[in-house]
């Protein structure tokens, strides 16, 4: 066999890291520049689709399920493949970012599954997409361990058999890699993610009884779901694996896909593993979707937004009923608290609360569950096992009894809950931490208690912004205004100049994140995604 000719993407703007060229291989970059060519026109319609749906929901403040696939979601004939073993049982996930440490912690963790993530844990840095492709073919070869520096401790792979399966999340489609271009145009994200690592482990993790499984994040429609599948395909035959051995799951974290929930099963069936229910990014695409819809889109403090919500309550039991209607698997949401290592009390409230949430997913029939930190996952498997026991999923639980009308996702005004001051202070000073570890390139963040991701500084900064914009009166008196905003933020800063000192702060990139944030709450026009000007400004 000849060598693969030399590939035409060039690599811009990005200093030579260790050992990129077992990552950037002239082949692995061959398959990615093809997928760029074959798919990216098409990534580039759906974009511009959804801004066109956008602007109907603008019009009309107002989904519904599709007149157009009506078929399908009455046909009771069709199911989704069936799990390979490694993933027939996902009662526990564990989640987190590619680093070095992450890998080795989340694959000893003792969950059943490790989201491996390239998208809102990860800040899409030149040096974390390269490294955490090498840092998961590394562990694949037990070729990893990693030495903690300030403690000394030292972590290396348990036995394989005791492992976690790994499915990795690529960026959402609306990400380019500006590193990566072909004719001074980027690649999306979403194919350099998937396309480097299903080129250079797919055959790998076939070895490994496993298969290239992966997360679909923020999907918006069932034609998104056919464009991956139709990349799985391709895929699959350029390596020479057989059709099928992808697998997919896809989060349920934008409200249009929740309407949409069989005909993505549908597209993917072949390929399909089961759905997500999110929080916060399903919260976000709320106020994105319906942000001119009246008084009755405005939501509460984020916090106050609790799955037990009835229009919470809707999606994830139609979720649930959804998948095990197609014979997928229904994943629950995350927990996200961090253990306090000093405060023993902190974590006693903390763990029962996390107890209550995961005993309530696995009563309503859900197969597995997410959860942020290692200590979280005895309690979380406890809860699933009293309900699974030796089965791998309640798939057999079918929820029949599940009705969901098209009213009762959008039904926010079902909440007592109100906007309040205290809840402004605490989007604005989750959003200004999150983003000043973000432009740092650290995209799981640990913040008061709790390990956060993009998403959450999205649904920090879009209540913002709609709470402005809505007139919003706090119960203080005092309305939501860009004034107030810049004066809690202000304070905010000054505040965190204080507790870690002018050292500390010159060296960060509070400044600037301070002003990211200002610019995406108070612009008129709503920027679709955080992370898009905060690309911008990425190291």
């Amino acid at each position: 066999m000849s060598a693969p000719a030399p590939s035409p993407l060039a690599i811009v703007d990005a200093e030579p890291l260790p050992r990129q060229d077992e990552v950037l291989t002239d082949a692995a970059l061959a398959f990615v520049a093809e997928l760029h060519r074959q798919f990216t026109p098409r990534r580039d319609e759906l974009l511009a689709r959804r801004g066109e749906r956008r602007a109907e929901i603008a019009r009309t403040s107002t989904l519904d399920f599709l007149p157009e696939t009506e078929a399908v979601r009455v046909d009771d004939t069709w199911k989704v493949a069936p799990a390979p073993a490694a993933l027939d049982d996902r009662r526990v996930e564990i989640t987190g970012p590619t680093d070095r440490k992450m890998t080795v912690n989340a694959l000893n963790s003792g969950a059943r599954v490790w989201l491996a993530d390239f998208e809102d844990a990860s800040a899409p840095t030149w040096e974390n997409v390269v490294t955490g492709q090498l840092n998961l073919i590394d562990a694949y070869t037990r070729n990893i361990d990693f030495t903690d520096p300030r403690s000394g401790k030292s972590y290396a792979l348990k036995p394989a058999e005791e492992l976690a399966t790994v499915v990795t999340r690529p960026r959402g489609w609306h990400l380019d890699e500006r590193h990566l271009q072909l004719d001074g145009t980027p690649v999306p994200g979403a194919l350099v993610d998937f396309g480097l690592y299903f080129f250079h482990n797919a055959q790998r993790l076939i070895d490994l009884g496993k298969g290239p499984y992966f997360y679909l994040p923020k999907t918006e429609s069932y034609l998104e779901a056919r464009l991956w599948n139709d990349i799985f395909v391709f895929a699959q035959d350029y390596v020479g694996i057989p059709q099928g051995t992808v697998r997919a799951t896809v989060l349920i974290e934008t409200i249009t896909a929740a309407y949409e929930m069989e005909e993505i099963l549908y597209e993917l069936r072949d390929h399909a593993s089961g759905l997500n229910a999110g929080r916060w990014d399903y919260l976000f695409s709320i106020v994105k979707n319906f942000r001119d819809g009246g008084s009755k889109f405005v939501l509460p403090d984020r916090n106050l937004v609790t799955m037990t919500a009835p229009f919470m309550r809707a999606y994830t039991e139609l979720l649930v009923r959804t998948c095990h209607k197609r014979g997928a698997h229904a994943i629950g949401g995350m927990a996200a608290f961090i253990p306090s290592r000093r405060d023993a009390e902190v974590n006693k409230v903390a763990f029962e609360k996390v107890k209550a949430d995961k005993d309530r997913e696995a009563g309503d029939g859900f197969d597995g569950s997410w959860v942020a930190h290692p200590d979280l996952v005895p309690i979380a498997m406890a809860s699933f096992d009293a309900v699974l026991g030796a089965k791998p999923n309640q798939k057999d639980r079918l929820r029949e009894d599940v009705s969901v009308a098209a009213g009762d996702l959008i039904a926010i005004d079902t909440l007592d809950a109100k906007p309040s001051y205290d809840g402004l202070r605490n989007a604005v000073a989750v959003g200004i931490r999150y983003i000043e570890a973000w432009l740092r390139g650290m995209g799981a963040v640990a913040i008061f208690n709790l390990m956060e991701d993009a998403a959450t500084a999205e649904i920090s900064r879009s209540q913002i912004w709609q709470w402005i914009n809505a007139d919003v009166v706090f119960e203080n008196g005092e309305h939501a205004t860009a004034d107030l905003a810049r004066k809690v933020a202000a304070e905010e800063l000054a505040a965190i100049r204080a507790e870690i000192g002018d050292e500390t702060f010159e060296a960060g990139r509070w400044q600037q994140a301070h002003d990211l944030l200002l610019q995406v709450s108070l612009d008129q026009d709503y920027a679709d995604f955080l992370t898009l000007p905060a690309y911008e400004q990425l190291g």
